[in-house]
């Protein structure tokens, strides 16, 4: 459930917006990265307080993908570094963040750097970062200190019914719980065919591969991030020219290969000349390519696993 009292947080005066509620004011739809951005910080600062919130767990985290539609052009790191490692160990769906922690995420959604996720504790409090510097504060409580200390800021606290952002699960169609019967079923797979592609998502838009095989499996099991997405396709193929001359002519797929060292890499391949994608997997001992469509998208299995006590709660 979503929290009773909902504000949409902007610098926008609610003044010059017309009669269907659209903005037509001079203010700049960027971060000024300066002194409006600090005083959304410490409005959502002071809407924490009066929840009573210190930590908030983070919720379906992604980062830049193969297109990005902000603002402003995404930086290395996704706007993460000095928060989480280079490969993002720790920041992941349900990972708890102290409220500095969570305010700096909020500052690099601001700025649309790259990273984006739900900020939430249970149905107490929530805060969603949208387009165009919009942010959404939800509370099991009024905070009128709080909306009062937002406009003390220059800025305007406007209530809602609730955050369009609010999450709704929606399970990738064939999912199902990476259990202990799912992983007694994968050796199965395995045996009939020797090895499996595997792709593990912890954050969207970033992925890590796995050519799984029935000697590896425990390993790569235990290395897997908590709740993640689980996709299983067909083996790798290790006629790597034939995968290259088959590429279709203006169809936006993903190319996966394993190299010389056996790490599987991966790259979008659109429209631009196929030269270019054959030297860079000159190395490659084994490769396949994935429609990006989903009518063409059809992996072996999709499971998504469930936190340590057997419960799932990741919402892909």
């Amino acid at each position: 459930m979503s929290p009773a009292f909902v504000h949409r947080i902007t610098k926008y005066d609610p003044a010059d917006r017309d009669e269907h509620g659209h903005y037509n004011g001079a203010e700049n739809t960027a971060s000024d990265h300066g002194p409006v951005e600090a005083a959304y910080l410490a409005a959502i600062a002071a809407f924490a307080e009066a929840s009573g919130i210190d930590r908030l767990e983070i919720r379906e985290p992604a980062v830049a993908g193969f297109v990005h539609f902000g603002l402003e052009p995404p930086v290395e790191g996704h706007g993460l570094r000095g928060l989480f490692p280079p490969d993002l160990t720790g920041y992941h769906d349900g990972a708890e963040v102290s409220l500095p922690v969570a305010l700096e995420l909020v500052r690099a959604m601001l700025r649309d750097q790259g990273a984006w996720c739900r900020l939430e504790a249970g149905d107490l409090f929530t805060v969603h970062v949208g387009w165009d510097q919009y942010v959404y504060v939800g509370s099991d409580r009024p905070c009128l200190d709080a909306v009062a200390r937002t406009r003390e800021l220059g800025l305007f606290a406007e209530p809602l019914t609730a955050s369009p952002y609010a999450a709704e699960c929606d399970e990738p169609e064939g999912a199902e719980v990476a259990d202990e019967d799912f992983w007694d079923r994968v050796p199965t797979t395995l045996d009939s065919r020797r090895a499996a592609l595997l792709e593990e998502t912890c954050v969207r838009n970033a992925t890590r591969w796995y050519r799984l095989t029935t000697e590896n499996l425990d390993t790569v099991r235990a290395g897997l991030g908590p709740r993640a997405l689980l996709t299983v396709f067909p083996d790798l193929t290790p006629d790597v020219g034939a995968v290259l001359a088959a590429l279709p002519a203006e169809e936006l797929v993903e190319f996966v290969w394993e190299t010389r060292d056996g790490t599987i890499r991966h790259v979008v391949v659109d429209d631009t000349p196929h030269r270019e994608l054959a030297a860079l997997v000159a190395d490659a001992r084994a490769a396949c390519v994935l429609p990006m469509s989903a009518d063409e998208h059809h992996p072996l299995f999709v499971a998504v696993l469930p936190d340590d006590d057997g419960v799932l709660r990741a919402r892909w």
